[in-house]
């Protein structure tokens, strides 16, 4: 038996029971893939990241992360919340470290400001896909509970990915899209033939000036019907606004904050840059704070 320490900690807020809840192991070193399934399992959360010894020179540790149900190569709010309890556990400095994740090893910067850290997450590559044909756009419409009346006439449907594809889907209305209710078992079909992570439904109909986007992301395929504040959403959100020219920049860095999480009383704020090189996006960077909700211990 070995006792291990485990956070639950909100990240994207520094609002305890705000943004998005993630468990962190953070010395998992001795634990199965199956023990870290059940602990998934157990906390419940949508994600739980586990804190691994490097195996190489690149890089200061391993981090891997499960659902309640599946292993996933990454995810952008137990990123977050794990350097968060590392830098809290380790009293780190302003620092970037480099960790190794399912997509690559990427850097993470460390900002420490008024006693309290802010992480910010290097993306994987962005993967901007063909927008869906017609027959797949309308049964995604269809499974979400919207129309063709209902989008953005600028946002075409489609996937991205820094890392963790999502179906980007631009509606004009922040009112309609705290108003969905979406048939989850139909956007498990669809996830068979289209092979996203996630359908990430955003709105750039916003009353704060502070605010670019409103969000939501519903992930049933992978055991989240709908995730509080996603930053493996809002990261490629941002690569897909400059591709389609839905924002103003200097030519080299877009920055925004996104909303998501108001429609089921989780709010959080992602904060995105995106590089640009010729008018298109080339890399991406999100994060945010974190608050630690609770600590605890579990021998196994």
């Amino acid at each position: 038996m070995k006792e291990y320490r485990i956070y639950q900690v909100d990240a994207f807020t520094r609002e305890r029971f705000k943004g998005n809840p993630a468990g962190v192991v953070p010395s998992a070193e001795g634990l199965t893939e199956a023990q870290m399934q059940a602990l998934a399992r157990e906390l419940n959360n949508s994600e739980t990241a586990f804190i691994l010894p490097p195996d190489g020179a690149d890089h200061e540790l391993r981090i891997r992360y499960f659902t309640p149900t599946v292993e996933v190569p990454t995810c952008g709010h137990a990123t977050v919340a794990a350097h968060y309890v590392r830098a809290i556990e380790k009293n780190l400095p302003a620092c970037r470290v480099w960790h190794k994740i399912g997509i690559g090893t990427l850097p993470v910067d460390i900002i420490k400001e008024a006693g309290d850290y802010r992480i910010i997450m290097t993306q994987g590559d962005v993967e901007i896909a063909d927008p869906l044909d017609a027959p797949r756009r309308e049964a995604m419409l269809s499974a979400l509970g919207l129309t063709s009346d209902d989008l953005d006439e600028r946002c075409p449907v489609q996937s991205v990915s820094t890392g963790n594809s999502k179906i980007m889907v631009g509606i004009r209305r922040r009112e309609r899209l705290n108003s969905l209710a979406p048939d989850f078992n139909a956007l498990m079909r669809l996830s068979r033939s289209l092979l996203y992570k996630g359908v990430f439904v955003f709105t750039m109909d916003s009353d704060d000036a502070d605010i670019l986007t409103h969000a939501r992301m519903f992930a049933p395929n992978i055991g989240i019907n709908e995730d509080p504040v996603t930053g493996n959403g809002n990261g490629p959100l941002g690569a897909y606004l400059v591709h389609h020219r839905l924002a103003p920049h200097d030519g080299k860095e877009f920055y925004f904050k996104s909303r998501q999480g108001e429609a089921i009383g989780r709010p959080g704020t992602a904060h995105v840059w995106v590089e640009i090189e010729r008018e298109e996006p080339v890399k991406v960077r999100c994060g945010g704070d974190a608050v630690i909700a609770f600590q605890t211990e579990i021998e196994i």
